[in-house]
């Protein structure tokens, strides 16, 4: 599992050592099963829209009676599989999401225009080789429809 941290908790959560007691808890407890948390992200870090948290979906699936769990909109999904470029598997990942939420070309551009500026020239280069890969995805799930 991977989490996005909001840019205002980043620094509350830097210093808090319950939180990563609590984190290496849940690894050690889920680690027979293959499954812990692999990276967390402050928000800055990743491709997003700048209102991104307005946007979040409810994850319903799992009952749990002290955490709430939350993912980030299908369309900001997309742009996160985007910071590795046209990397075979995340833009396998993001044609799956396209074409399963039926995210347009319009709602990707819009969402480009939208996005958080990043100083890194990789982070810039990674998004101009994904770019016309998953506007791509989109026009033929378009035509497929």
């Amino acid at each position: 599992m991977d989490a996005i941290i909001p840019d205002a908790q980043v620094q509350a959560l830097a210093g808090d050592s319950r939180f990563w007691d609590a984190r290496d808890a849940v690894n050690q407890r889920f680690k027979t099963e293959g499954l812990y948390i692999t990276h967390l992200f402050p928000e800055s870090e990743v491709f997003l829209r700048r209102d991104w948290a307005e946007h979040i979906v409810p994850i319903t699936r799992l009952r749990l009676s002290h955490l709430d769990l939350f993912r980030p909109a299908t369309v900001d999904l997309v742009l996160t599989k985007m910071m590795r470029g046209n990397d075979e598997q995340d833009m396998a990942d993001a044609e799956f999401m396209i074409r399963h939420d039926r995210i347009t070309e319009g709602q990707l551009v819009e969402a480009f225009s939208q996005m958080k500026p990043f100083g890194l020239v990789e982070l810039r280069d990674a998004f101009a080789r994904a770019k016309p890969v998953v506007l791509e995805v989109a026009r033929k799930a378009a035509t497929a429809s």
